[in-house]
Order: C-alpha cells, then sequence, then structure tokens
C-alpha cells in the first residue's frame, strides 16, 4: 500500500477539529478566496494535469465532509477534476475597465451559493479575460475547514514549479539563525554582561506577564460590555449572511519595501499602516468632516474605537509545509485613527 492510500486510510477516521467545525457552522461558513493574475492566458488542460499530480495527492482536497455518528468527519471521495476546475465562458470585447468590475461581479457572485458537501470543497475558477493588472485570471475558493492562509500558501508553492527547473519546487528565503545564535553566545560568554542578560530576562518576563493580565481584563471586557463605536464599517445583525462585494487593488510590493527599509519595520508593519490610513480617510470622509471640508462637532474620528482581530501563525519553520496542522495565536488590535485637516 502506497504512501497516499496508507494517508487516505487514516482520514476516514478522523474527525473535524474543533476549528474546522467552526467554520462549518451556518453563522459562520467561511471560504478563503484568492485571485491570481497571469502573464499568459491560461491553458485550462495544462492547469487540470498539474492539479492531478499535485493538488489531488493531499488528502483534505480528495475527501468530502460527511456526518456519522452524530460527528463530522472527512471521508475520502473520488475527485471529477471537471467539476472542481470551471472554465468561465466570456467574451473578451477588449474593455479593460469593463473587464476589471466583471471581476469584481464574478467574484461577489460567488459569495450567493455556497459549495455542496457531496464533494471536496474547493473549487478552481479560470477566467482568460484581460484585465488592467493581467492578461487572464485564476480565482480560487477553499472552504477554510480544509487550512488556515499559511498552510493554503504552502500548498500551493508545493503545487508550482520553477521555470529554470520544471521539476524543482521554488526555494524560499529562510532566516539564517546560526548567525543570531553565535552572536548571543559571544556575549552571554562574557561574565560582564551575565548580570545585564539576567536582568533583562526578568524584566521581560514581567512585562509579559502585565501584558497578558491586560489582554486578559480587555478580552472579558469586551464579552461584557465594551463594544466598538457605530461607524459604516460595523454591520447589523445578519450581515455575515448577505453578499458581499469584492472591490480589490494592486500594491507594489517594490513600494511596500522601499517604506519597510526607510522606517526600518517589517512588511506587516507596512500593511497595518496602509490599513489604518485607509480606513482614516475613509471615516473623515463619513464621520469626522462634511461634504464641503467642515469637520463635525460630533463623532470625531479620534473618539472612535475600532478594533481588529489578528491570527498570527506560529508555526517556527519557514518554507513549503502541506501537513495542514494549525498553529496560531489569535489578539485584538485597537485601530489609531487620526483627524485630517483639510488645507484652506
Amino acid at each position: 500500500m502506497g504512501s497516499n492510500e496508507r494517508e487516505r486510510e487514516r482520514v476516514v477516521c478522523e474527525a473535524l477539529s474543533p476549528a474546522a467545525r467552526l467554520f462549518h457552522a451556518p453563522t459562520f461558513n467561511c471560504y478563503v478566496i484568492a485571485v491570481i493574475g497571469t502573464k499568459t492566458r491560461i491553458h485550462p488542460q495544462s492547469i487540470k494535469q498539474g492539479l492531478s499530480d499535485t493538488l489531488l495527492k493531499h488528502p483534505r482536497f480528495t475527501s468530502n465532509m460527511v456526518k456519522k455518528r452524530g460527528k463530522c468527519r472527512w471521508n475520502p471521495t473520488t475527485v471529477k477534476i471537471d467539476e472542481h476546475v470551471i472554465v468561465a465562458d466570456i467574451d473578451d470585447e477588449g474593455n479593460i475597465e469593463k473587464a476589471d468590475r466583471f471581476i469584481e461581479d464574478y467574484i461577489s457572485n460567488l459569495t450567493r451559493t455556497p459549495l455542496p458537501t457531496s464533494k471536496p470543497l474547493w473549487e478552481i475558477h479560470l477566467l482568460n479575460l484581460k484585465t488592467s493588472e493581467a492578461e487572464a485570471v485564476c480565482v480560487m475558493r477553499i472552504h477554510h475547514s480544509l487550512g488556515d492562509g499559511a498552510s493554503l500558501m504552502s500548498l500551493l508553492l508545493a503545487a508550482t514549479r520553477k521555470t529554470s527547473d520544471p521539476h524543482a519546487l521554488p526555494t524560499l528565503p529562510r532566516l539564517n539563525k546560526a548567525n543570531i545564535i553565535t552572536s548571543s553566545s559571544d556575549r552571554n560568554g562574557r561574565s560582564g554582561f551575565i548580570v545585564w542578560w539576567f536582568l533583562l530576562g526578568v524584566w521581560g518576563v514581567m512585562r509579559l506577564l502585565w501584558n497578558t493580565l491586560v489582554d486578559l481584563v480587555m478580552f472579558v471586557a469586551t464579552v461584557l460590555f465594551v463594544r466598538d463605536s457605530d461607524t459604516p464599517l460595523k454591520g447589523g445583525r445578519g450581515v455575515e449572511l448577505s453578499t458581499k462585494r469584492f472591490v480589490f487593488r494592486n500594491v507594489s510590493m517594490d513600494d511596500v519595501k522601499l517604506v519597510k527599509n526607510a522606517m526600518k519595520m517589517t512588511i506587516n508593519d507596512v500593511l497595518l499602516g496602509v490599513t489604518q490610513a485607509g480606513l482614516t480617510r475613509y471615516l473623515n470622509r463619513t464621520k469626522g468632516v462634511d461634504g464641503d471640508g467642515k469637520e463635525r462637532p460630533k463623532n470625531k474620528v479620534k473618539n472612535i474605537r475600532l478594533r481588529a482581530t489578528i491570527l498570527v501563525n506560529l508555526r517556527p519553520t519557514a518554507g513549503i509545509q502541506v501537513d495542514g496542522t494549525s498553529t496560531f495565536v489569535l489578539f485584538m488590535l485597537n485601530l489609531m485613527l487620526f483627524i485630517i485637516c483639510s488645507r484652506k
């Protein structure tokens, strides 16, 4: 029996994890939607062949969800590739602006219908339509119970190959910890620094305990009475079940790296700053400033409480991982907003 067959036999008895069951809740039926632009037109047959050689060897993508004895379990099944790779029948009229709007509408329409549980919970839509940024577009819709963002990105990379070597996996940069360990060992070896590093360690533990206590109190307060301010960003009851509209803009990674290097921060810091700046501009138009530029005395942006829930990947090893395990921490972050003063 091959390794894939043994893995499929193991999955037969495997129940859904608590996180996977949560993603299947009627009020929290969550999907991951990814949009990929290509420099050339997409050949559907090549995509199907490539998926058969890579993705279909992963047990999660060849199993559907069934209920046995009151518990949801993964059940290996036969995958019909034509039911999962959907080639959109569209007419390319050469109108790029119309094509961009068509892509947004197409993605939004995917939220209207859930994937049937009678087959594996994933789809890939191929659209050979030229947009302002790409010659063709690939839209992937994957149920969140199959994996989190980090594991799905690793799986996507594992399904690709180098252009220079069609049989080799892409290489990813890794953090070289050898130099860090060596330099730390050299410093710790000096007797003059032992007390200093001990005090730093004690101070770090005290800060960790204090921050943990503050986060715990804020979490309990949020559950009991602390709520975010009423803004256009805060939906009412049942908004999670309404049809979503996807509007996206491409951001140059070179520009992000330029800001990162200039400010000596991480890419996540830059993206968080861009998000806060975008929300600030939007809320200044809707809550803090009238259309004629006059500032409202009520509902100033600086008094708005707006928080985000962020998941952080805790996998210790970088690179391509296709085991599908999820290791992450969830925390709340207060978004910083400010008032934009218009020039006169």
